[in-house]
């Protein structure tokens, strides 16, 4: 989706969004106002600091996001041809050079060793997705949620 103006409160999320895409979210401050053009208080003036802008990223994206899944649907008018040929645009997707995986799971958490915890997370939500399909009251996100709890670091948290 794109936008018709850059204001400046959404240049920074501009920049941000395809900083954070490209180098993950621990790109540092200086990149972004390098990237920006920008004075250091204009990211500070619209989001606090950086982690408010990295907190702002996804609301924006999400937008974007469901707009490309609209438009993706909206291709065809038969239901079965939408579904088939939301499968298309993501091969389209997929093939970009700038292609870099899922956004929100390249957002990694700033974490001790983010690449690792990164990696155990999506592998728990995905591993919670395939194990919930069958529906058997096996409740897979209480035990990912308890992992996860060990991965952050939150070794007594457990699912209640």
């Amino acid at each position: 989706m794109t936008r018709p103006s850059s204001g400046p409160r959404e240049r920074p999320l501009i920049v941000g969004q395809h900083l954070f895409y490209a180098r993950g979210v621990a790109v540092g401050v200086d990149a972004l106002l390098k990237e920006e053009k920008v004075a250091r208080p204009s990211p500070y003036e619209h989001f606090g600091a950086k982690d408010g802008l990295v907190a702002a990223v996804p609301h924006r994206t999400t937008e974007e996001d469901l707009a490309w899944y609209d438009a993706a649907l909206a291709a065809a008018d038969e239901p079965r041809e939408r579904l088939v040929g939301l499968f298309d645009r993501l091969d389209e997707l997929v093939a970009n050079d700038d292609f870099r995986g899922c956004r929100y799971f390249a957002s990694d958490v700033a974490l001790e060793d983010p690449e690792h915890a990164a990696d155990q997370l999506h592998l728990l939500i995905e591993g919670t997705l395939v194990m919930g399909a069958p529906q058997d009251d096996r409740h897979p996100a209480r035990a990912a949620h308890d992992l996860a709890a060990l991965v952050l670091g939150w070794g007594g948290a457990s699912w209640r």
